[in-house]
């Protein structure tokens, strides 16, 4: 079974048709046979949207009391039992009344998505959770229902339902939107004419955006590299060097002529280091530039100017390229065209823009750098230079030594030479090995000897293959060179995906930590001094780091040297070195994962807070459901004694008097007891219990605990020599209390609960003191023995007026919040023992042997103040 379909109607604001398109498009499909059913859908009293939902299968409405007041919500159950092929589900972004499955509708539709059924759905562009903000400055009215963005872009089909502000406002005039004594207030607030034009805009740039996904998407997926003129993207070409506000500022002009225009500024750095990938400070001022007038900036690495501009613009689908006529002097053009030059031969279909300015022509700063041929390295050029240059005039010396070994054998040696010297330093040491050679050869050994002359035609021939030879030669060494190159880095980027992944799937669920280590990969996989994950929640606002690795990392992405923008709001930094385009391919890896990992860890922090809401939803209706029986049955006795005692129609002896009475104070302990679990218990679900720990005697709180039992009903036994304990004295009394109740309640008549305590010695561990609590009643078996601690459990047939199943929840929690443990065991014969355990106060030795204590006095114990002491002080409220 795969996933639904999800289309989405999209409109700039209520009243614009949405409902009515979504009907239309179901009418079209039951027409064609689908199977489509309404869930839910709001005609707000419009008469003709109630008229397109009368022809279709509604299913009905699940009703919601909250609060007293009665609600109508979609009935996810029924959907979900029905399973149509299709279903509408009106208003996306709509809150669901408390007590539900799901907090928003939209998580309604996803887990309708997930079983397979198509959703059609509505939303207006104000309830996006990204443009919150912006709306409410427009309209200055916030938003309280959003949806987000991510839910809305992963819709299979978005549809824009457009309308003219004035033509809504006509609409709402003629009462087809809102109840005619609406119509006043909402023209003058809400849906004024400049607000329905920024709404409206908003909503055509945000679509327009969304088909622009869907059109690299497609490119990327079909191989597409030329440029479909869709959107007007300029690329302007930076040097770094004074004439590059001009250049900016000259293409924002045209990106502005056009809606939706794109300015994007690149800079090519050199990665040999050479002169010409321009001042630092200038790139900087110009970045800023560019992002105040709405751009972007960006900064590749590449050899080749021209071509690294080329393939940048090819790459986002530009369709101009704005260029600085060069600012090099006419003799320079001798080291080959400029790059505008060969821009504009190569450009294709993408319009090039020469623009003028003042510093044409006046020369640049630094050497001309000459294009890098070879990828062998410094140590093997030089080493090719050496046997290209030196080989063929130290063979010449050798060969006239010896007298020859004839022509042909001497042109031999002289084409292993220069074999030799393209095997080693490539195309140009093997050129030059070249010409050297043959100009010895045919000094030396052609005759007439010692001229440059050749006399036979087929010693013409023979040099001149001589010199074709060594030149291919060289050029499959120096292809074979690139290609091994080349295959290397792809070895290194496939390691280096790899043990990315492993270092994302081997992270935690909720990112922590994975952020640190990818940032820590990225810098030294780089090379890079610092690297950061900036996030900046607001598009006008602040970027603040999210991890970070290395000294001095980044703060924003203009004080970086390379950065990679991960959508609006996010950007992965690097200060140290500029990279080169393919380094930044990879580096875009890192980049999406870190999305990716950020993503995971916002869902997981969110996956918390819904748990433990539901959680509270779950403890708060299992409290209605208590209360109402347990509340009010005390209540009920209470009122009935009261009434009977006040009424004047019935004289009551002393003895029914006094059993009227009983009943009463009876009722209210109960109440009392209740009421104090209660608020126990919502002070451990709200995390406000703070237990003031100090050294307590034990034997001074447990008399206190067994206040509220018979004393018939327990046999204590706690020795008065047990070291002291670390606890808060009024919640341990508490807790006490809670466990011995429950165990006088389960145990059978004439049976007294022991209640016993020991020390508990650990080598190599802080000692404990354990209090165990045995009863002899039915016992629990081994699967329910955690359970009992959960709230609002009440083990095997106990009545509804036992309590509502929370002194044993509120006993664990107190204890464990003062670093102490319940558990349950079975009690040997049969019987449950719940067993506290405390973390004794630990003495120090002694320095000296302690003389013979002699008979403590009754009252007095050792390390006691004999100060009074109230546990009931110390309970937190």
């Amino acid at each position: 079974m795969g996933r639904g379909r999800l289309r989405i109607y999209l409109g700039a604001a209520p009243g614009v048709g949405k409902t009515y398109a979504m009907l239309a498009e179901a009418h079209r499909r039951q027409e064609r046979g689908t199977d489509v059913v309404v869930a839910f859908v709001e005609d707000h009293g419009r008469r003709r949207t109630a008229d397109l939902v009368a022809g279709l299968e509604v299913v009905l409405r699940q009703q919601v009391v909250h609060r007293g007041a009665r609600f109508e919500e979609m009935d996810l159950d029924a959907v979900l039992a029905r399973r149509p092929s299709v279903v509408l589900v009106d208003e996306l972004a709509h809150t669901n009344i408390p007590g539900g499955r799901h907090a928003k509708r939209w998580q309604d539709v996803e887990e309708l998505l997930a079983a397979g059924i198509d959703v059609i759905t509505t939303v207006n562009i104000q309830h996006l959770e990204s443009l919150n903000d912006v709306v409410r400055k427009i309209t200055g009215i916030p938003q309280r229902e959003t949806v987000p963005d991510e839910v809305v872009r992963r819709a299979d089909q978005i549809e824009l339902v457009d309308m003219a502000p004035q033509a809504l406002r006509r609409r709402m005039a003629h009462g087809n939107v809102y109840k005619a004594e609406k119509v006043d207030a909402a023209l003058s607030n809400y849906f004024r004419v400049g607000n329905l034009t920024a709404l409206r805009e908003l909503a055509l740039l945000w679509v327009a955006g969304r088909v622009d996904e869907y059109l690299q998407k497609y490119r990327a997926e079909q191989g597409i590299e030329g440029t479909w003129q869709a959107r007007e993207r300029i690329v302007v070409g930076l040097t770094g060097g004074p004439e590059g506000a001009t250049l900016i500022r000259r293409a924002a002009r045209i990106a502005a002529r056009v809606s939706g225009g794109e300015l994007l500024a690149v800079h090519i750095s050199r990665s040999d280091g050479l002169a010409g990938s321009g001042s630092p400070q200038t790139l900087i001022e110009q970045r800023a530039l560019v992002e105040s007038l709405g751009g972007s900036f960006h900064n590749v690495l590449g050899d080749d100017p021209a071509g690294g501009l080329l393939d940048f613009a090819r790459g986002v689908n530009a369709t101009q390229i704005v260029l600085g006529t060069s600012r090099r002097p006419r003799w320079q053009y001798l080291y080959g065209p400029g790059v505008g030059t060969v821009v504009t031969q190569k450009a294709g279909d993408i319009d090039v823009h020469m623009v003028t300015h003042e510093h044409a022509g006046h020369g640049r700063r630094g050497k001309i750098p000459v294009r890098r041929i070879t990828d062998l390295g410094r140590t093997r050029t030089v080493a090719g230079w050496l046997i290209g240059l030196a080989g063929p005039p130290l063979l010449a010396i050798v060969l006239t030594a010896i007298g020859g070994l004839g022509l042909s054998t001497d042109m031999l040696l002289f084409l292993s030479l220069t074999v030799l010297a393209a095997l080693v330093g490539g195309l140009l040491p093997s050129i030059g090995s070249a010409l050297v050679g043959s100009s010895v050869l045919n000094f030396y050994f052609t005759p007439p000897l010692h001229t440059f002359s050749i006399n036979e035609p087929e010693n013409i021939m023979a040099v001149a293959i001589f010199t074709v030879v060594g030149c291919s030669v060289a050029s499959v060494v120096d292809l074979a060179a690139r290609r091994t190159h080349q295959a290397a880095r792809a070895q290194t980027e496939a390691q280096t995906l790899s043990a990315l992944a492993g270092t994302v799937l081997r992270g935690a669920p909720n990112g922590d930590g994975v952020l640190t280590a990818l940032m820590e990969q990225v810098r030294e996989t780089f090379g890079q001094e610092s690297a950061a994950l900036l996030e900046r929640p607001e598009p006008t606002g602040g970027w603040s780091p999210v991890a970070t690795a290395g000294p001095r990392p980044p703060e924003r992405p203009e004080e970086a040297d390379v950065d990679v923008p991960v959508g609006e709001s996010l950007a992965l930094v690097l200060r140290g070195r500029v990279l080169p385009g393919a380094d930044r391919r990879l580096l875009g890896a890192f980049a999406a994962q870190a999305a990716v990992v950020l993503e995971r860890r916002r869902l997981a922090r969110e996956a918390v807070v819904a748990r433990r809401e539901a959680e509270g939803n779950r403890i708060r209706t299992a409290l209605l459901a208590a209360v109402s029986h347990d509340l009010r049955t005390p209540l009920a006795g209470i009122k009935a004694s009261v009434s009977s005692l006040r009424s004047a129609d019935v004289e009551w002896d002393p003895e029914d008097e006094a059993e009227l009475l009983a009943g009463i104070e009876a009722g209210a302990d109960r109440l009392d007891h209740l009421i104090n679990n209660l608020l126990d218990m919502s002070r451990l679900q709200t995390g406000t219990v703070t237990p003031l720990i100090q050294e307590t005697d034990l034997d001074e709180v447990v008399p206190y605990a067994l206040g509220g039992v018979p004393p018939e009903a327990v046999r204590l036994e706690v020795p008065e020599t047990l070291p002291m304990i670390r606890a808060d004295a009024g919640l341990l009394e508490r807790s006490l209390a809670n466990l011995v109740e429950n165990a006088v309640k389960y145990s059978p008549d004439g049976v007294r609960v022991l209640v016993k305590a020991d020390a508990l010695e650990q080598p190599g561990r802080p000692g404990r003191v354990e209090l165990r609590i045995v009863d002899r009643g039915p016992g629990v078996p081994e699967d329910a023995k955690e359970r009992i601690f959960a709230p609002f459990q009440r083990y095997g047939d106990a009545p509804r007026g036992a309590g509502v199943g929370l002194g044993l929840a509120v006993a664990r929690g107190f204890v464990e919040a003062m670093d102490g443990t319940v558990t349950a065991e079975d009690t040997p014969g049969g019987g449950l023992t719940m067993v506290v355990s405390l973390p004794a106060v630990e003495r120090p030795p002694a320095l000296e042997p302690p003389e013979p204590p002699g008979p403590p006095e009754p009252d007095e114990r050792p390390g006691r103040t004999g100060e009074g002491h109230d546990p009931l002080s110390q309970l937190i409220t």
